[in-house]
């Protein structure tokens, strides 16, 4: 039923014209989209240690945020375990300490450190900047509520969205990736956006070098791995020769012709 629900949310974001009627999964997915822009609360939470952790201590760089909780059998770990090989292929293409994610636990009664400790453990989440949190009911909720992150309890548990929110280095969502599976290119684009900063302008060297890297980082569908595109500096190189050939067979031919030019005796 959960993975149901998960798929309905994700064909709603892809095809936002089907949703007719007023459904759960119609509400969950716009206030999901609703929430883009929004800024983040520095809200107290708490590591799988038992330390206290603000989420301004995650300003500066981007941040991935998903929220699960620890009872939960299919769509939980499965959020887990679909985004952890995206995740090791962006920290190995943008670099390790680029970006952090955190994993809040959401069922504040029974998500408790240790609980989420041994979540993690048991997902294999091994990757460094990868904390799973807890908190108390208002902090989570705020977060909850300031992602767009629907939860509906049922007799089951709890049903809920696959969501991962992208937040920029100010704390402001930059986007939702929705849906139960997590491609690599779904993680790393927005990432790049952000890391490379698409949207500064190209008025100093370190705004050329980012702007290249944002181009020239690609995906190879054949690998699933991301790889620095050396073609357009090969492509740029070619061009660049063949104006410099140009120039030289000119000033050769000029040459050649004593200098002399139209109006010269």
């Amino acid at each position: 039923m959960r993975y149901a629900i998960a798929l309905l949310i994700a064909l709603t974001f892809i095809f936002p014209g089907n949703a007719k009627a007023e459904t759960p999964e119609n509400t969950a997915a716009a206030a999901s989209r609703a929430a883009i822009g929004a800024q983040i609360p520095d809200v107290s939470l708490t590591d799988s240690n038992g330390a206290p952790v603000s989420l301004a201590n995650y300003r500066g760089k981007p941040l991935l945020i998903s929220l699960v909780y620890t009872a939960c059998t299919d769509v939980c770990p499965s959020i887990i375990e679909n985004l952890y090989p995206s995740i090791e292929i962006a920290q190995s293409s943008l670099g390790i300490d680029s970006f952090s994610i955190i994993t809040v636990g959401f069922d504040t009664v029974h998500d408790t450190p240790a609980r989420m400790r041994s979540f993690a453990r048991s997902r294999g989440v091994d990757l460094p900047n990868w904390h799973f949190l807890s908190g108390d009911a208002a902090s989570v909720d705020a977060l909850a509520n300031a992602v767009g992150f629907t939860i509906v309890p049922s007799s089951g548990g709890f049903d809920h969205m696959a969501q991962v929110s992208v937040v920029d280095s100010g704390g402001v969502i930059y986007q939702q990736i929705a849906g139960g599976v997590f491609s690599p290119p779904a993680v790393v684009e927005p990432l790049k956006d952000l890391i490379y900063d698409r949207r500064k302008p190209m008025t100093s060297l370190a705004g050329i070098i980012d702007r290249v890297k944002l181009f020239c980082t690609v995906y190879n569908p054949n690998t699933g791995r991301y790889y620095f595109n050396y073609s357009l500096f090969i492509s740029l190189a070619i061009g660049l020769g063949c104006l410099l050939f140009v120039f030289g067979w000119l000033l050769k031919e000029f040459r050649r012709s004593g200098g002399t030019g139209p109006g010269q005796a």
